[in-house]
């Protein structure tokens, strides 16, 4: 998108729209593409850049400044993150404005060396509270590390009420239009994505965050991805949630199966589950994508895990999953097992030490050989029934 949007008088977003670009850190699908949201605040005296775009857009970058202002008058360069699909474009921005700072925090005056060669003596160190005068707006710093780096900060014009909360609160979606109520009902639900695969393990930091924000007259949210929300309510309401609950009564259940009679289990628990009006989000890892199993975990109770045993293991493809639940550490805590196997058990073993390592309540799994009997689909709908006892009883 090469157009230049006016927020607010005097705020443009400068931007770059990736229509085409269907996977981030080679894990999170993007149906809808993304953006890198790049903020010029404009003051009467003093002008801020916030945020630039990824490397390969950073000639459009200049090219919008250009429209707006002579780069070469930029004061400041606010460096809320320091991944490079926000920095990438650093070198050349202070370069086209040789007398502007790059403001940033001291944690991050070391990954501006390191990612972009910027020399200390070009930074200008801000902290909790700091600001800066632009001239009839001025900018205030809020600290908000591991969201999701350790250099994380956020940007307040309080003149405004805009806040530019870089990743956080942000989504993974290329639209035409800024504004989250002109992209349809797309918005709320990516943001919800977003925070499972990037934010949920800092879910702690998340909710400190969200406490400064509230001190806050916001009235427009400005992230590096995704949508601008002028309610930003709303948003940050739904992030609370996610972020310190409560969970949903519902029951997330991830499977693999070979011969079917993995799948045969599931769908007896399955069944079970919903009876007793338990939510049940099923995913055939055969064809799920990791990133929409995260979102469905933010707010889930329970998580239900079938594998038939792959050589003495868990299936690969439930091994992966598992893995990545493990690292993103959903809020809900109690799991349950099944699955089947040929001459050996074990999926069932390996399953309950990955999960128990995390802090999971495992509860005893029903694990057969060859197919299901009617004897082991009793089992597996008493599981399902513990299951519902627990989600049920909160």
């Amino acid at each position: 998108m090469s157009k230049i949007i006016e927020m607010v008088p005097g705020i443009f977003w400068v931007g770059a729209t990736d229509w085409h670009r269907r996977v981030f850190d080679r894990f999170f699908s993007l149906p809808y593409g993304t953006s890198y949201n790049a903020y010029l605040v404009r003051g009467d005296q003093k002008t801020a850049l916030i945020d630039t775009v990824s490397r390969e857009f950073q000639d459009l970058l200049l090219e919008k400044l250009a429209r707006v202002m002579d780069p070469a008058d930029i004061d400041y360069l606010v460096m809320n993150h320091a991944e490079p699909d926000h920095g990438g474009a650093i070198p050349k921005v202070l370069a086209a404005a040789p007398g502007a700072r790059l403001v940033t925090t001291k944690r991050g005056v070391e990954m501006a060396a390191t990612f972009y060669g910027v020399p200390a003596e070009r930074c200008q160190i801000v902290a909790q509270g700091d600001t800066i005068d632009l001239g009839g707006r001025s900018l205030r710093f809020l600290d908000t590390p591991w969201l999701h780096w350790p250099e994380t900060m956020s940007t307040f014009c309080p003149e405004d009420g805009v806040l530019f909360p870089c990743d956080f609160l942000g989504a993974h979606l290329a639209s035409d239009r800024l504004f989250a109520e002109e992209v349809g009902g797309l918005s709320i639900p990516e943001a919800k994505r977003y925070y499972a695969s990037i934010m949920m393990p800092f879910a702690g930091k998340a909710l400190q965050a969200l406490d400064k924000f509230a001190e806050l007259d916001i009235r427009m949210l400005a992230p590096s991805h995704g949508p601008v929300h002028r309610d930003a309510l709303s948003l940050m309401k739904a992030q609370r949630k996610w972020a310190g609950g409560p969970l949903e009564r519902k029951a997330v259940l991830l499977y693999a199966t070979m011969y079917g009679s993995t799948e045969t289990l599931k769908q007896t628990i399955a069944g079970a589950l919903s009876e007793r009006g338990v939510e049940v989000v099923e995913h055939n890892l055969a064809v799920a994508d990791l990133s929409h199993i995260v979102s469905d975990l933010v707010d889930a109770s329970a998580l239900v895990v079938g594998s038939p045993t792959f050589i003495g293991g868990a299936h690969p493809l439930v091994h992966t999953a598992i893995e990545t639940v493990r690292i993103l550490r959903p809020p809900g805590k109690l799991a349950a097992l099944f699955g089947s196997s040929g001459w050996s058990g074990g999926a069932s073993a390996h399953l309950k030490a990955r999960l128990e390592s995390v802090g999971y309540q495992v509860l005893d799994p029903v694990e057969v050989k060859g197919p299901p009997r009617p004897d082991d689909l009793e089992a597996a709908r008493a599981l399902g029934n513990q299951v519902a006892d627990r989600i049920l009883a909160g």
